[in-house]
C-alpha cells in the first residue's frame, strides 16, 4: 500500500531513515568505545527498542517504570530509571524488577536513599545508583561542589551500591546559535570530568559517568570524561533538532501525514492533523528556534500556524499548489510528543507501508491492575 492510501491523521516512520540514525548513533559510540543507552521515552516501543539492543545498546535510560518493565521483559539487563521515585508503590516495582536486571535509580536526595534501603532490605536485593548532577540546568541534581559529600554520606546504606554520576545537559534545548550549543556541550563533558576527577581524588573508583542528549551527542562523544551517551530523540529527529542543527530534514524518520479538508481564505489552508497528533510543544525548555508547529515536507512555502485539536492552520507564504483532497507530510517540532500520542506507527520504506509498530508502554498500564 502507498502512503497515499492511508488514512489520514497517521504517524509515519520512516523505516530507512530511522534504521540509519540509529545505525549511526551506535557508530559513534563504538568508535569511542562508549557504551550507547538509549532514552526510551522518546519511542515507548518494545518493538524499537530491540532494533537498538540488536545494534548493540547495553542498556537502556527510562522515563516510567512500564519503561524499565518493558526493557528487561525485551532482554535488557540493565536499566536506569531516570528520576528520583518516592512513592512506595513505584520503589516496590522497581524492587520486584531487581530480581531480574540491574536497576541502577538517579537519586539527588538522602530521603530517597533511606526509602530505597528499605525496599531493598525487604526484597533482599541490592539497588545501584547513580548522583544527579546539576550542570546549571536546575531540574534535578546535586551541585557539583556538593556531590563528593553526598557519595560519602551515601556509603552508611548497604544494600545500595554506587554506579556512577548522571546528568542531562537539557538546556541545551533552549539554544539558538551553534556558539550557544558548543557551550553547553563544553560545559557537559567540564562539569563531569571535574566532578568525576573529585570522587576520584577523595577515594571513589570503579564508577561510571553517563549523560548525554541528541543536541550535544556529536560534540561530545569523543571526549573522555563521559562512558555512557543517553540520546533518545536520536531515533526519529525533529524541527527542534534542525532549529538547533543536530539534524537536517533528511535525517527525520517521523512525520504526521495528513489530507488538506478546507481552504478558507486565500493564504489559508486547513488540515485534518492538530494538536492530538502534532502537540503543541514549541521546545519543552524554551526553544525560540522553531516556528509554528511543524514542518511540512516539500513545502517551504507552508507555516503550521496554528492547531486546534483535530485541526491544523496552514497559512501560504507566496504561492502553492495546494489544493483540498491533497496529502501533506509533517514533521513535528517534538517527535516525542507525538509519538506518545498514537498507539501505532505506521512503517513505510520509500513511501509503501510495510508494517504497524505498536508503541505499547506509552500510557500506565500497571495502573489498571493495582486498584
Amino acid at each position: 500500500m502507498d502512503i497515499t492510501e492511508l488514512e489520514t491523521p497517521a504517524v509515519l516512520l520512516d523505516l530507512d531513515i530511522a534504521e540509519k540514525n540509529l545505525q549511526t548513533y551506535q557508530q559513534a559510540c563504538s568508535k569511542y568505545k562508549k557504551s550507547l543507552w538509549p532514552m526510551v521515552k522518546t519511542h515507548k516501543s518494545s518493538y524499537l527498542l530491540k532494533k537498538q539492543m540488536e545494534l548493540g545498546a547495553e542498556g537502556f535510560l527510562c522515563g516510567t517504570i512500564d519503561e524499565c518493565e518493558m526493557a528487561v521483559a525485551a532482554g535488557a539487563g540493565k536499566v536506569m530509571y531516570a528520576y528520583p521515585p518516592a512513592n512506595p508503590q513505584n520503589i516496590a516495582r522497581l524492587a520486584a524488577l531487581a530480581h531480574k536486571a540491574d536497576v541502577i535509580i538517579r537519586i539527588d536526595h538522602l530521603d530517597v536513599a533511606h526509602m530505597l534501603e528499605s525496599a531493598a532490605e525487604k526484597e533482599g536485593i541490592t539497588f545501584f545508583y547513580s548522583i544527579i548532577v546539576d550542570m546549571d540546568f536546575h531540574r534535578f541534581g546535586i551541585a557539583p561542589s556538593k556531590v563528593v559529600a553526598f557519595a560519602q554520606e551515601m556509603q552508611q546504606f548497604s544494600h545500595l551500591k554506587f554506579f556512577g554520576i548522571s546528568t542531562h545537559p537539557g538546556q541545551v534545548y533552549g539554544c539558538t546559535t551553534q556558539e550557544e550549543r558548543q557551550y553547553v556541550a563544553k560545559l557537559e563533558t567540564e562539569t563531569m570530568g571535574n566532578v568525576a576527577a573529585d570522587l576520584k581524588a577523595a577515594g571513589f573508583a570503579d564508577f561510571f559517568v553517563t549523560s548525554g542528549s541528541t543536541p550535544t551527542f556529536a560534540m561530545t562523544v569523543g571526549h573522555p570524561e563521559i562512558q555512557i551517551y543517553h540520546p533518545g530523540n536520536y531515533i526519529y529527529h525533529d524541527a527542534i533538532q534542525i532549529a538547533l542543527g543536530s539534524a537536517t530534514e533528511a535525517d527525520c524518520s517521523l512525520s504526521v501525514l495528513a489530507t488538506i479538508i478546507s481552504h478558507p481564505s486565500e493564504n489559508v489552508f486547513l488540515c485534518d492533523a492538530g494538536a492530538k497528533c502534532l502537540g503543541l510543544d514549541q521546545g519543552a525548555h524554551g526553544s525560540a528556534a522553531v516556528t509554528g508547529f511543524g514542518i511540512v515536507k516539500k513545502h517551504p512555502e507552508l507555516t503550521v500556524y496554528g492547531l486546534s485539536e483535530e485541526v491544523g492552520k496552514i497559512k501560504v507564504n507566496g504561492t502553492t499548489s495546494l489544493k483540498i483532497g491533497d496529502k501533506i507530510q509533517i514533521i513535528p517540532n517534538h517527535s516525542c510528543s507525538s509519538a506518545n500520542l498514537t498507539s501505532w506507527l505506521v512503517g513505510i520504506r520509500n513511501d509503501i507501508v510495510t508494517e504497524q509498530i505498536p508503541v505499547d508502554v506509552r500510557g500506565n498500564t500497571k495502573q489498571k491492575k493495582t486498584f
